[in-house]
């Protein structure tokens, strides 16, 4: 048998995995066996830092929905996504800055406004996130990365669809993508489709607002950028394996291309 042969035949059973069950599905697997040692160290590090923020400060005040932040070392972009947060139609909220250990900047002074600093970093979004998550007890909670913004009716789009009669659990809106000059390249806007996104990553937090439960925590996986998919399509994907999911394609999401995001080698979709 030829080598190219034989390197076919090897790879037969992988290609045959990747059409049953989607490359996404697959790679997720993978990670979770590698990276399950440093996921369980992170979940002890995020509980600790529960504990240590809980006795220090008064929780975060009670509202309808938490807007949970992540940041870390962009405080001009942060300032930007706090305003965007803060200018939301939809007044009954919570802003919950959370500092991946880098120390936080001067912010709005606003009784809706809470921020924490992590001791360390660790460089894991996903751990970032959910102390956020943890620290309030909203009835929604909403995501948005430090640079990245928000359309004023963003919150309120997406609650008028999960407050309707027979509403789903959680919707994401479509996605205006910005290139780094501020021009607008396109309108990421994709309808919920669980079979499509075992093989294509459309997801993103920034625009997902979903009912609190459970389910909602983000994955503790230390993912570098070469490690695919990305905690925003797992969380997504996971929630969407209990609860109902649906597409708001109107877009309330101004979306910063950074030249290394994964994003960026989406097509255009309108």
């Amino acid at each position: 048998m030829s080598a190219p042969r034989t390197r076919r035949v090897a790879r037969a059973p992988w290609t045959l995995l990747k059409a049953l069950c989607g490359w996404l599905v697959l790679f997720e697997a993978r990670n979770k066996i590698l990276l399950a040692p440093s996921a369980l160290r992170l979940r002890r590090t995020e509980n600790a830092e529960l504990r240590r923020l809980a006795a220090a400060a008064p929780a975060p005040p009670p509202a309808l929905v938490a807007t949970v932040i992540a940041t870390h070392r962009r405080p001009e972009a942060l300032r930007a996504a706090v305003r965007s947060a803060l200018e939301q139609t939809v007044r009954d909220q919570v802003v919950v800055v959370v500092d991946d250990g880098a120390g936080l900047p001067e912010l709005p002074a606003d009784p809706r406004l809470f921020a924490v600093s992590l001791t360390r970093n660790t460089g894991v979004a996903g751990v970032v996130r959910n102390v956020g998550i943890r620290l309030t007890r909203s009835r929604y909670v909403a995501f948005l990365d430090d640079d990245n913004r928000w359309e004023p009716d963003h919150l309120e789009r997406a609650l008028a669809v999960l407050d309707s009669p027979g509403g789903p659990d959680g919707v994401y809106t479509a996605l205006r993508r910005v290139l780094p000059d501020g021009t607008e390249r396109d309108v990421l806007s994709v309808p919920w489709d669980r079979r499509r996104s075992a093989r294509e990553a459309f997801l993103d937090t920034n625009a997902f607002v979903a009912r609190r439960t459970r389910a909602l925590h983000f994955s503790r996986l230390r993912r570098t950028p070469e490690v695919l998919p990305r905690e925003d399509w797992e969380l997504i994907r996971r929630y969407a394996r209990r609860h109902r999911v649906r597409h708001v394609p109107h877009p309330t999401v101004r979306y910063l291309m950074n030249p290394a995001s994964f994003y960026t080698r989406w097509p255009r979709s309108r």
